[in-house]
C-alpha cells in the first residue's frame, strides 16, 4: 500500500491484477512455463499509477498474481472438479464466472489454458482465501472507510489493462480505455463524466461498460446512495506495453504522465463540485 502524507482527495486508487510475487509452491503445481502464466496479468499497472500520492490519494496492490488468486471476485467463486475433497455448502460453484475458468481460484489463464496439472486440495483453497482474499479486502475496507470519514465521501478508481486484442466495438472500433459503472448502479453519474472526460481531454478514445462493467470489486464497494463510489478503468495495453514479451513500451513514462493529468484534473473537479463533505450525492 502506498499512501500520501495527506489524504487531500476522496479518490482511492487499487490495482487487483497487477502482482508478480509467484509463489514457488504454485509454480511446481502448474503445467505452465511461467511466460504462458503471465498472460492473465494487468501488467505493470501499478507502476502507471505510483503518482497517485502526488494527487494526495492511496494507492493498494496485490503483489500476489491473479492467476494463484483473483481479489476481484467473490470470496468463494469456486469450481468443484478443481478440488481434491468437498468444498463447503456456501461455496458459489455456479456462477458465470466459475463456468468460464475464472473464478476465485482461476482455472485457466488466457485463451483457455488450464493452470494445474492436478487438483487442489480443499484446505489449501481456503487457506489461500483465507490469507489473501480477506486482508486485501480488509484493507480496502479500511480506506474507504478512513477516506469516508476525513471526506464524507470515497470514490474507488479500480485500475485494470486489458488485451489490445480485445474484442472490437460495432464498426471494429477498439477504444483505448474503458470505464466500467455497472450500467450507472456503482458511482454518480457526475463522478463518471469527470473521469471519462479527463481521458477524452487527453486525446484517449473512451467507452463505457463494454466489454467490461466491472466487476466484483465496483459491485461490492459502489454504493453511490451513501457517498461510496468505485468505478473501473480499463487501459488498453497496446498504449503502453510489449504485450508478447512482458515488457514496457517506450509509450510508459507518456501514458504515466497522461494519467497523472487525467486523474489530478479529476481531482480538482471533485474539489470544486464538493467544496463541503457530503454524505450522499
Amino acid at each position: 500500500m502506498r499512501r500520501p502524507a495527506a489524504c487531500t482527495t476522496p479518490l482511492i486508487f487499487c490495482s487487483p491484477h497487477g502482482g508478480r510475487d509467484y509463489p514457488a509452491s504454485f509454480l511446481d503445481r502448474s503445467r505452465l512455463p511461467t511466460d504462458a502464466i503471465r498472460r492473465s496479468e494487468d501488467l505493470y499497472v501499478e507502476e502507471l499509477y505510483r503518482f497517485v500520492e502526488t494527487i494526495g490519494a492511496p494507492l493498494i496492490s496485490a503483489r500476489f498474481p491473479r492467476a494463484f488468486l483473483d481479489v476481484n471476485r467473490e470470496p468463494y467463486e469456486l469450481d468443484p472438479a478443481m478440488f481434491e475433497g468437498e468444498l463447503p455448502l456456501y461455496v458459489n460453484s455456479h456462477s458465470v464466472r466459475v463456468a468460464g475458468g475464472l473464478g476465485t481460484i482461476p482455472k485457466i489463464v488466457a485463451e483457455n489454458t488450464e493452470i494445474y496439472r492436478d487438483k487442489i486440495t480443499v484446505e489449501e483453497g481456503l487457506a489461500r482465501i483465507d490469507t489473501y482474499h480477506h486482508s486485501f479486502h480488509a484493507a480496502i475496507s479500511g480506506l474507504i472507510a478512513e477516506t469516508k470519514r476525513i471526506h464524507g465521501m470515497a470514490i474507488l478508481i479500480d485500475c485494470h489493462s486489458m488485451p489490445s486484442s480485445v474484442r472490437p466495438a460495432p464498426g471494429g472500433r477498439r477504444p483505448d480505455i474503458i470505464i466500467g459503472d455497472r450500467y450507472g448502479t456503482s458511482a454518480a453519474a457526475r463522478l463518471v463524466s469527470f473521469v471519462t472526460s479527463g481521458f477524452s481531454r487527453e486525446g484517449y478514445d473512451v467507452m463505457r461498460n463494454k466489454p467490461y462493467a466491472g466487476g466484483y470489486i465496483t459491485e461490492r464497494y459502489g454504493k453511490p446512495a451513501i457517498g461510496e463510489h468505485a468505478l473501473q478503468v480499463e487501459i488498453s495495453r497496446a498504449l503502453y506495453a510489449d504485450e508478447a514479451h512482458f515488457r514496457q513500451s517506450e509509450d510508459f513514462p507518456r501514458l504515466e504522465a497522461d494519467l497523472r493529468s487525467v486523474f489530478g484534473w479529476v481531482a480538482h473537479k471533485i474539489r470544486e463540485t464538493y467544496p463541503h463533505s457530503i454524505a450522499a450525492e
